[in-house]
């Protein structure tokens, strides 16, 4: 019986065995760490074998770096975007620019050597720029120079680690020796192996979080090996750390055999601040002759303490103007302590003029710059006002270029440059406000033509309401202390007939003349703070007036004041009745 029992035992316990061995098997499998390795080609999604991953403050970014004979290089719109967005194309001339307050830096592109306004040259010893198809590329070690941003290069992928300014972000100690992951898991194949360092942490979970190490590799680690060390504080180019006892991953960049640009005011611009409010009236001169008006023109103004005549126009594609600045003018202006800012137009000159090839050379520029120069020189006026009206987005850019380069000449001649504008809107947000903040002492904005000659429908020429957002918004980028709003002196009278709609700008005297000609009943419209008056004709023509007087003016104002403005500016002058001095004097005195 014994013998019979003793098989059957057997067999039990090896089934046992078996079974026991499956279940540690499945048990293991189960709660074990995969050692299989990612295809980081594949995980970072590169293409070709110059490609490099940008690891950018606290992400991956989908575009990439390329690397040529060991310099990196960033695309120029990617340059603008994680760099410095003061750096310009000037297609026409092949070159590369990029201008501090004080210095234009120029390098030729598809070569090494670079030079400056100021003098200076150098060769960076490698390629600063060059052109594959329509794609430009710029060396990081070049572009470096103007700015704070910071990188270092690993390879096994290729791939820089950049950090540009500041961010907020959540840095974590990496406590010991761990395996980074495509995914929260331990079946999640491994993107690398990190010894120790620090990292940010992109995605907190419960038990895994998505990390960007110091030497930018991304991927999910397991919670109990971080150790955060700071969370949703601002993160700077020394927060990040291979190891316990170093300052920063970033090593020096020095090129192999050549020199790179030094500036040491990149970002130290500096701004003439007039002494309180400024009382800016444009005056029209229209010819030589016009000058004669000034007189007259500045005897009633109360508190006017800036007259900006329009003197300079651009006359041709080389960037000569037309000037009708005269001493005389001067000498009055300033015998009434009344600064002049000369006016330099786009439009004004009759000539047919192509102003994007005016802007887009470097040569035409520096012509245009150096003849304004000489004209304000010469005549001993106090600033120029630049208001350039017909620049289009294709050519924003060159526009940009222009005002950097003509702000370095104003600065070094103690002139005030200020620069009118659209009331900002979406459509022509290419005249970057905030760059104009940057490098002038003033941003004008034309308050006015909310409705205008062209428009299809009839309508105020600077309800309360545009204003008041064409001020907010130009306030999200440019400092009060910078902001000046124009106000207009004037209205439209429009008509309506058979659905055609056509109007005309009118003086205020002549609005006035207008309403009593055609018989108005004005009433006071508190949405758009103007007396609005209207009446149909017996042939079914429709005449409308949103008027622009005292009433409506000081509202406007009183806007600018609750705004903290630097000042106001009309347009223009000749075109008011003589109380709307006292109105602004009181703004002026607040």
């Amino acid at each position: 019986m014994k013998k019979k029992i003793i098989p059957v035992v057997i067999i039990i316990a090896l089934i046992i065995l078996i079974g026991g061995i499956y279940a540690l098997q499945i048990a293991y499998e189960h709660f074990s760490y995969t050692k299989e390795k990612a295809d980081l080609t594949e995980y970072y999604n590169i293409e070709s074998a110059d490609d490099v991953v940008i690891a950018y403050n606290d992400e991956i970014l989908d575009t990439k770096a390329k690397s040529v004979n060991g310099t990196i290089y960033l695309k120029y719109e990617d340059l603008l975007s994680l760099v410095s967005n003061r750096f310009y194309y000037g297609a026409a001339d092949n070159a590369l620019f990029y201008t501090t307050p004080t210095t234009t830096y120029i390098a030729t592109v598809g070569g090494s050597t670079w030079t400056a306004s100021n003098g200076e040259s150098g060769d960076a010893g490698f390629a600063i720029a060059f052109t594959e198809g329509e794609e430009l590329y710029v060396a990081l070690g070049y572009a470096k120079a103007f700015s704070d941003m910071e990188y270092e290069s690993f390879s096994d992928p290729g791939r820089i680690r950049l950090i540009s300014g500041s961010f907020e972000g959540t840095v974590a100690k990496i406590k010991k020796k761990t395996a980074i992951r495509t995914l929260g898991g331990r079946k999640s194949p491994i993107v690398t192996t990190v010894e120790g360092g620090t990292a940010l942490v992109v995605e907190q979970m419960d038990e895994w979080s998505r990390i960007l190490t110091w030497d930018g590799n991304i991927g999910y680690v397991e919670n109990k090996v971080l150790d955060i060390t700071s969370n949703n504080e601002v993160i700077g180019k020394n927060s990040l750390l291979a190891s316990e006892g170093e300052t920063s991953i970033f090593e020096p960049i020095e090129t192999a055999t050549g020199t790179i640009p030094a500036p040491t005011d990149v970002d130290a611009y500096t701004s003439m601040t007039f002494e309180g409010k400024v009382n800016m009236g444009f005056h029209p001169i229209g010819g030589i002759a016009g000058n004669d008006t000034v007189s007259s023109m500045i005897s009633e103004a109360k508190s006017l303490n800036v007259i900006a005549p329009t003197w300079f126009m651009v006359n041709d594609n080389d960037g000569n103007i037309t000037s009708y600045a005269t001493n005389d003018y001067v000498t009055t202006a300033h015998a009434n302590n009344i600064q002049v800012w000369a006016v330099l137009d786009d439009f004004n000159s009759g000539a047919d003029i192509d102003i994007q090839q005016v802007l887009s050379r470097e040569s035409s520029r520096a012509n245009l710059i150096a003849k304004t120069m000489e004209q304000a020189l010469t005549f001993g006026v106090d600033g120029i006002n630049v208001d350039f009206e017909t620049i289009k987005e294709s050519f924003g850019p060159d526009y940009l270029q222009f005002l950097r380069e003509l702000s370095i000449k104003c600065r070094e001649a103690q002139l005030y440059l200020s620069i009118d504008d659209y009331a900002p809107m979406d459509f022509n947000s290419y005249y970057d406000l905030k760059e104009q903040g940057v490098v002038c002492d003033y941003v004008v904005i034309m308050g006015y033509d909310e409705h205008y000659a062209g428009s299809n429908e009839a309508g105020s020429v600077a309800s309360l309401n545009y204003v008041k957002d064409g001020i907010e918004k130009a306030l999200e980028d440019v400092p009060a202390e910078k902001l000046i709003n124009a106000i207009p002196l004037y209205t439209r009278f429009w008509t309506t007939k058979d659905g055609e709609v056509k109007s005309k700008a009118l003086h205020m005297a002549g609005a006035t003349n207008v309403i009593n000609e055609y018989g108005l009943e004005m009433s006071w419209n508190d949405e758009a703070c103007q007396y609005y008056g209207e009446k149909t004709a017996e042939d079914g023509t429709l005449y409308q007036i949103w008027n622009e007087e005292a009433r409506s003016i000081e509202a406007k104002l009183s806007v600018m004041q609750a705004h903290n403005c630097a000042g106001v500016a009309e347009w223009a002058l000749g075109f008011e009745t003589p109380d709307i001095w006292d109105v602004i004097a009181a703004y002026m005195a607040q």
